[in-house]
This record gives C-alpha cells, structure tokens and sequence, in this order.
C-alpha cells in the first residue's frame, strides 16, 4: 500500500469511505476491508455507523496502532463543547482510545447560528492536547476556508477532504494543498458512477488490465498529496479498489484523462445531495 505524508504522518494512499453503509453491510465490509488489508478506514457522526465499524475493528483481531480511523463533525457539534462532547461519544462507539484525524464535515459558516471557526478548531486543538485526537482537518473547504483554517489552528491542517474525480476539477484546491503541505482527500472518486464505463478510461484500462474505475483511482494517486477513499461493500469491488499499485499511467495518459474537455458536472443529484450535508 502507497503512503502519502504530510506533517509527519504516513497516510494509507486508498482507505474505505463508509458513507450509506450500516448496520450488517457496514460491519461485514470493514471485516473484509480490514481483511484485504485496508488500513484507512473513513467514517463520520452523520453516517450512523461509529459503533458497527468498531465492532469490526475490534473483532478483526488487527492491531488498533496500525488503523488510520477518521470520523467528522455532525452538523450540530461545531461548538467548543459540542466538539469535546460528541468526540468522547465517537470514541465510545468506535471503541477507541484516540482518533487518528478529525475532521469538521462542512464549513461552520453555512449553519445560520453557527459558532466562529476560530472555536471549532480550539476545541479540536484541546482534543490533541489531551491526546484523543492526533491529528485533525477539514472537508468541503474551498481555498480560502482553508487557509483561514490553517491560520487558526496551533497544529497543522492534515488534509481536505474534497469529491474529485477525473470529471470533477479541483486543480487550484489540489496546488494549494501541495504547496501547503495538506493532503486532499478525494471522496466519490467515481463520480457518483460516472467513471464506469467512460470509453477513454476503458480503453487505457485495457492497456493495463485494468477496470475504468481502477484506471480512475490510479489517475488520482499518481497526483502528489492525494488520498481517495472509495466505498466498497462486496470484497471483489473492495479488492479491486486496492489493486491498483501494479501499473502506471502515462503522463500523456493522465492528461487526456483530465482534458477540459471532459469535465463535467456528474448530475444534479449531486448538488442536492451536498445541500442536504450527507457526504
């Protein structure tokens, strides 16, 4: 597995995103993840599922040192104590002492009454203090959120977790993040499905052996400071998501995958999902 570093940590390049997945189906893909060999598991308070992923952690018999776990902020846990109180109920539910990031899910501005960034991330920066949380970060932040995160925080902003996909530009985000030294944490980098089935992501697939959506996933992790964590529940698509460090593409390849003519918006039911704060 390929390890992508920022401020001193060593990330897993490929993790599980475990968005829509509960209860018996969350449980039995983290085991077969765990299993397959995964050790970046991605989660968060809004996703229902803290508990069934660290019953599988737990029952995996993996040790817990070698697991970068993530969960996010929910919506309504932006304040000083709202962050250390429903942090200590995800350590509870993912039966673990620490978490290796935390991350605020969406930017505190969009909620009408919401606490100031400033205080969200002090609260995160206590929960380092008191060794509960290694490191910490942000998601759907555009570049100035993020610098204005980074200027608050006493430690380093370890990543952004962001959708980009090859449809999907996130060009400037991306060398913001690499200059800055943040990784930038791809989410739905299959674009919701789009990428199946994409006649040129086929056909350099072909070359390689390879699925259009592995070909996807490799045109993200040959970029510097990029992590994806696809969701997966069958352990064939959970294989194939980890098989992708056996090739690489060209640098004319990773051109036409990202030409400005084929970017696009995947559908409009990703807008709305993004309204309504799901990812």
């Amino acid at each position: 597995m390929k390890h992508v570093t920022a401020a001193g940590q060593a990330v897993p390049a490929v993790g599980l995103g475990t968005w829509q997945l509960t209860g018996a189906d969350c449980y039995e893909a983290v085991q077969s993840a765990v299993d397959l060999g995964y050790r970046h598991i991605d989660t968060a308070q809004v996703y229902g599922n803290e508990r069934e992923i660290g019953d599988a952690i737990g029952a995996s018999g993996v040790d817990r040192d070698s697991l970068f776990l993530t969960t996010k902020l929910g919506r309504g846990s932006y304040s000083y104590d709202a962050v250390l109180r429903s942090t200590d109920e995800s350590l509870s539910k993912l039966d673990t002492e620490y978490l290796d990031l935390l991350l605020i899910h969406w930017p505190v501005d969009r909620l009408p009454t919401a606490p100031s960034l400033s205080e969200t991330i002090d609260a995160m920066n206590e929960l380092h203090q008191r060794g509960k949380v290694r490191h910490i970060g942000v998601s759907n932040f555009g570049i100035d959120r993020l610098h204005r995160a980074r200027t608050l925080s006493e430690i380093p902003i370890l990543t952004n977790q962001v959708q980009y996909h090859p449809f999907w530009d996130q060009t400037q985000l991306l060398d913001y993040c690499q200059i800055h030294d943040v990784i930038l944490t791809a989410y739905s980098p299959f674009g919701h499905g789009s990428v199946i089935g994409d006649q040129t992501l086929c056909e350099i697939g072909e070359r390689y052996g390879k699925s259009s959506a592995q070909v996807a996933l490799r045109w993200l992790l040959q970029q510097e400071m990029v992590c994806a964590i696809p969701k997966a529940s069958s352990p064939d698509h959970l294989k194939a998501n980890i098989d992708v460090f056996d090739f690489e593409l060209t640098d004319s390849e990773m051109e036409t995958i990202h030409r400005p003519s084929k970017l696009r918006t995947v559908s409009s039911m990703v807008a709305s999902r993004l309204s309504d704060w799901n990812q």
